[in-house]
């Protein structure tokens, strides 16, 4: 489709980051504002109010992406989710240690993103370690213990999609998007909270609409992709480094544009404030944390974003059970910080 929009200056690949930085600015400005944040939901204080609004965005993401799917604007058949052989032990070890280590940051790679913008110098110190240690295991010295992890794989003989169980895709996802709502429904926020949720899970479905359909040219075809903060901030790290040999990608706009987005909010609200660590003990937490989710997130092939509000729409059964392995990976770490070191529970949630 792009050949016929007739953008004679700019390659699919260009396009691609604008569209990016346009999906990443509105993503910032709305999680800035909601505090959209999945560690919040699971583990929070506010924890009721934080997983309405995640599970709206859930809603709306199935909602459109299905939708999507039903108009033929979108086929996920030969995406990596509905891979044929599920590598089970990277999956789920992958999604336990990433739901860990966002317990130990106490935010999630997307919420961190938007607390560096704020001005807290904690979530962009966490985000660097982040980005090395996982292009260390993508690419790096971590790379053939991915790689031999990888390797033990499960059949799953087609069933690599709700859509592939009894009532097909739609029933499962209008159970799953009603299950969420009415969740949200009773989650005690206000409409304007959920409406925001609402907005960022509709970016879900655009992102992939935009990259697999409106900017597809089959003479420079760009990968399907939408909102995703694992791969995206190894990408921002390598072509940080080595931008005058690597050119720019969808993930470096979108990471630029959540940059912005949730830094113009911030600024806007007055909620800007520099922060840093307090004590060396906290920095060694967080430190442990970024390492944890930077493996983590690579092992299990996304994150709380991109396997959970981004994977889960596209009804895979990989994606749904790495956002399951990151939750009891969240809860259980969770569970024994509070065992361990009670006076924690005092320390207010980000």
């Amino acid at each position: 489709m792009y050949e016929a929009l007739n953008f004679d200056t700019l390659t699919a690949r260009q396009a691609s980051v604008w569209f990016a930085m346009i999906l990443g600015a509105v993503f910032g400005l709305l999680a800035e504002r909601t505090r959209f944040c999945l560690r919040r939901g699971i583990v929070g204080e506010d924890r009721r109010a934080a997983l309405g609004v995640w599970l709206t965005g859930l809603a709306f993401a199935l909602l459109g992406t299905q939708g999507s799917v039903a108009l033929g604007w979108l086929d996920f058949s030969n995406h990596r989710f509905m891979a044929s052989d599920l590598p089970i032990i990277s999956v789920v070890l992958g999604g336990a240690l990433f739901g860990a280590g966002m317990v130990l940051t106490r935010g999630c790679v997307s919420r961190l993103t938007v607390l560096t913008a704020s001005g807290n110098l904690r979530a962009l110190t966490v985000l660097a370690v982040f980005a090395v240690f996982g292009h260390a295991t993508l690419k790096g010295l971590l790379a053939p213990i991915r790689v031999g992890i990888s390797d033990m794989t499960v059949p799953l003989d087609g069933a690599t999609s709700l859509a592939t169980l009894p009532g097909g895709g739609a029933l499962w996802t209008a159970v799953l998007a009603v299950l969420a709502l009415v969740y949200a429904a009773r989650s005690g926020n206000g409409w304007p909270m959920l409406a925001g949720g609402a907005l960022i899970g509709l970016l879900v479905p655009l992102g992939w609409v935009g990259t697999s359909f409106v900017l597809y040219d089959d003479f420079d075809p760009i990968a399907m992709q939408s909102l995703a903060f694992t791969s995206a901030w190894a990408d921002v790290l390598f072509y940080t480094v080595a931008s005058t040999a690597v050119p720019a990608g969808f993930s470096v706009g979108l990471v630029s544009g959540v940059l912005l987005g949730a830094f113009v909010s911030a600024l806007a609200s007055g909620r800007f404030q520099w922060q840093s660590f307090t004590s060396p003990q906290e920095t060694g937490r967080y430190l442990a944390g970024a390492a944890l989710m930077g493996v983590g997130g690579v092992l299990a092939g996304g994150c709380a974003i991109g396997a959970g509000l981004s994977g889960i729409p596209t009804l895979s059964i990989t994606a749904i059970l790495t956002f399951t392995a990151i939750t009891a990976g969240a809860m259980v770490t969770n569970a024994f910080l509070a065992s361990k070191f009670p006076r924690a529970r005092l320390q207010p949630a980000q």
